[in-house]
């Protein structure tokens, strides 16, 4: 099972990007997916998560401008990033859980490079 992270790009302050992970492999359904940021030198941080039991939920720097979604039939999950700041730079990467039919596994994709011009 693999994930793949893409949708990173340069934008400017105000733009939108639209980040996609994609799980990949024998998957059945994925139960919980978050999209993480990094920025050198500094912690990893949660910007969203969505799961079948804990639902949806935002970092509070985010919220009302990032929308997480997935798409089931496809395994995939999106970032919608709207309203973009300078300070949203940063790797972002997807980090969860998927089952494939008989185990849960923990997987973390590669991370897409989001860079916000001011």
């Amino acid at each position: 099972v693999q994930l793949q992270a893409s949708g990173g790009g340069l934008v400017q302050t105000g733009g939108s990007l639209r980040l996609s992970c994609v799980a990949s492999g024998h998957i059945v359904k994925i139960n919980d997916m978050g999209w993480y940021r990094q920025v050198p030198g500094k912690k990893s941080e949660l910007v969203a998560s969505i799961g079948n039991i804990a639902g949806i939920s935002y970092a509070d720097s985010v919220k009302g401008r990032f929308t997480i979604s997935k798409d089931n039939a496809t395994n995939t999950v999106y970032l919608q990033m709207n309203t973009l700041k300078p300070e949203d730079t940063a790797v972002y990467y997807c980090d969860g859980a998927v089952f494939d039919g008989r185990y849960t596994r923990l997987v973390k994709g590669q991370g897409t490079l989001v860079t916000v011009s001011s």
